[in-house]
């Protein structure tokens, strides 16, 4: 899944030359040089659906985490590779006892095959452009639970899909580690916005509730659809998470990992969660 790529660093400080350059969307610092509609766009994707939304509805569950430029800005630097804070593959594993005894804080991401999971974690870490992360247009691509440090600070894990071509022991392999990582902090739950809720994603999400561990459910490919669509599906999420579940974070994080629209916003909150940077101005999590 992930295969690092040679990269040549300067003194500490100085600008990084890698095999690769990162994308033009992947650092806010170039971001915020755009239109600030187009800013305000990539930053709070909700703020592109607000204005379909009738007024009696309640925008708070939308925005529960909103922080400011800065602490975005803090927490980008954390998925900037440096000689001090190398972020890089570690491995994978396919049963608990071949798992990598690590301290850091983890957060894993799962979902159906051909959610966008790797498309995901291939945005998030586009400020490290020589780590190649493996994107696959065939579902059920990733077959293994893949570890990719980020420093000492945190671990992001990637997890097989679940549903068509799901591993066969699926299962065995990732509801263990799901219910006794010790230092699993968060599970990201991916949906398809431009589908809504499968009935394979009824039952991930059963499965968090049975843990009672804190999750986050993430409403990917918001660019794949339009704007009726993606609010049919989303407010249905919404609903969802507010009829239906104990240990879920009110807020739905929206998601196109193509535009990098919600990028910033779910780094932003991975570092928070992952206690690797203190907010200043935002609310709830």
């Amino acid at each position: 899944m992930f295969r690092p790529r040679p990269c040549r660093w300067l003194r500490p400080g100085a600008r990084v030359v890698s095999w690769r350059s990162a994308h033009k969307l992947a650092s806010l610092q170039k971001v915020r040089a755009l239109p600030p509609n187009k800013v305000q766009s990539l930053l709070y994707p909700f703020s592109d659906l607000e204005g379909y939304l009738d007024r009696s509805v309640d925008r708070t569950p939308f925005q529960l985490f909103h922080p400011g430029l800065e602490d975005v800005m803090k927490a980008e630097r954390l998925f900037c590779s440096s000689p001090s804070h190398k972020i890089d593959y570690q491995t994978s594993a396919v049963r608990m006892d071949h798992l990598p005894a690590l301290k850091p804080p983890e957060v894993c991401f799962i979902g159906r095959s051909n959610v966008g999971k790797s498309s995901l974690i291939k945005a998030l870490f586009s400020l490290t452009p020589e780590i190649e992360v493996r994107v696959s247009k065939t579902p059920g691509h990733t077959k293994k639970m893949n570890f990719f440090r980020v420093g000492t600070a945190f671990t992001v894990v990637d997890m097989p899909g679940y549903g068509y071509k799901a591993p066969k022991d699926f299962v065995d392999m990732v509801e263990p580690y799901l219910y006794s990582r010790k230092n699993l902090v968060r599970t990201f739950l991916l949906v398809d916005g431009s589908v809504g809720l499968q009935s394979a994603d009824m039952v991930a999400l059963e499965m968090c509730e049975e843990m009672t561990r804190p999750y986050v459910m993430l409403v990917t490919k918001i660019d794949k659809c339009g704007h009726g669509a993606l609010l049919t599906n989303l407010l249905n999420v919404q609903d969802v998470v507010k009829t239906q579940t104990m240990s879920c974070f009110p807020q739905p994080f929206l998601i196109s990992s193509l535009q990098f629209q919600g990028i910033y916003l779910l780094r932003c909150f991975i570092a928070h969660v992952t206690g690797s940077i203190r907010l200043t101005d935002t609310s709830q999590s």
